[in-house]
């Protein structure tokens, strides 16, 4: 389904929360259950890992969405914010940082004063986690879709050491473990963060933060 309107965009982001925050609340409800300390680091190791699958998955498939929706809206290069133009230009500016031949700066001038009344062509799918969703990336995706960082500003070492380096330690093979106390303050981070930034993408979407103020 193509996202033309802020509705449909709203409701791909509900469905998908809802099953992510359903099977993590399943895992969360077996490492609340008394085991033995074996099954007990298995089931955290494996909740970690499951707990960065869904943050990257969401981030990564809201972000997108976001891009899809706006591209949706059929505007022109002239009525987009700051943030959807340098994406618009991006592999135009790609092209001539790669040469240090002037005459290739000419079709960038040209686009600038001949070419902003024509209607955007936004690129599909183009932003990345890079597999590692760290706090520096999480800042240039917010920057790219034009959201405020603040709220994640203060959670640097959670997401960057207690959930990407130890997701890394585990997906690597070396025997890193959480007790189960540090385990339920991380899921409770991720849902809130998860939650903050599906709320971000909807206002931006419904106050129409991707038009040129």
């Amino acid at each position: 389904m193509k996202l033309r309107t802020a509705e449909q965009l709203i409701d791909r982001l509900s469905e998908e929360l809802i099953w992510r925050k359903k099977e993590l609340s399943e895992v969360k409800s077996l490492i609340e259950t008394k085991f033995s300390i074996s099954k007990h680091n298995a089931l955290i190791r494996s909740g970690i890992c499951l707990l960065y699958a869904h943050w990257e998955g969401f981030v990564k498939l809201a972000a997108n969405s976001y891009l899809e929706y706006v591209r949706m809206q059929k505007l022109c290069y002239k009525d987009l914010a700051s943030n959807f133009l340098a994406l618009a230009m991006k592999e135009k500016l790609n092209q001539v940082k790669e040469t240090n031949k002037p005459s290739l700066y000419i079709p960038v001038c040209n686009f600038f004063l001949d070419e902003l009344n024509q209607r955007c062509e936004l690129p599909k799918d183009v932003i990345s986690t890079a597999s590692n969703l760290s706090s520096e990336i999480l800042k240039e995706i917010t920057s790219i879709l034009g959201i405020d960082f603040s709220p994640y500003s203060t959670k640097s070492v959670l997401i960057d050491t207690k959930l990407l380096k130890t997701r890394n330690e585990i997906a690597h093979g070396e025997y890193s473990i959480s007790d189960k106390e540090e385990y339920l303050e991380l899921h409770t981070e991720i849902i809130a963060m998860l939650d903050i930034f599906r709320n971000q993408i909807e206002n931006a979407a419904i106050n129409e933060d991707y038009i040129r103020n």
